[in-house]
């Protein structure tokens, strides 16, 4: 499993990396490792919509189930990657890259206190059967 350093994760496996106030968010390695063969990415939110932390941005769907994204942060939506639409695989082969979701403005910079670091979060992820 790979955990970066530079993002913050939530415990619902999204993570967020930051560059001033931007936000970049997508699934973990883990999370695309749990859903396995990705065949369905939706965004369920549009440029310019306002989002709050916990709010559903995504769905996604595997050949073994279907998953909602949801914002670990609240921000305004800036982009959509719109190619997952018809690449979602690219979520299995480069989750940190090519497969994130959606991009944002932050108006809550303190919210990411909340989230996790690598460390935490690969403990996490191992707590629940992850390698």
């Amino acid at each position: 499993m790979n955990y970066p350093a530079d993002l913050k994760y939530a415990g619902t496996d999204e993570w967020v990396r930051v560059e001033g106030d931007r936000a970049t968010l997508g699934v973990s390695d883990f999370a695309q490792d749990q859903l396995s063969d990705l065949v369905f990415f939706e965004a369920t939110v549009r440029v310019g919509e306002r989002v709050a932390a916990g709010e559903q941005v995504a769905t996604l769907e595997s050949v073994k189930a279907a998953a909602d994204v949801n914002s670990p942060v609240s921000g305004e939506i800036l982009e959509i990657n719109q190619p997952l639409a018809a690449r979602p695989e690219l979520v299995n082969t480069d989750p940190y890259g090519s497969g994130w979701m959606v991009k944002l403005k932050l108006t809550d910079k303190s919210e990411l206190a909340a989230l996790m670091d690598n460390t935490a979060y690969q403990r996490n992820t191992e707590a629940r059967g992850g390698r």
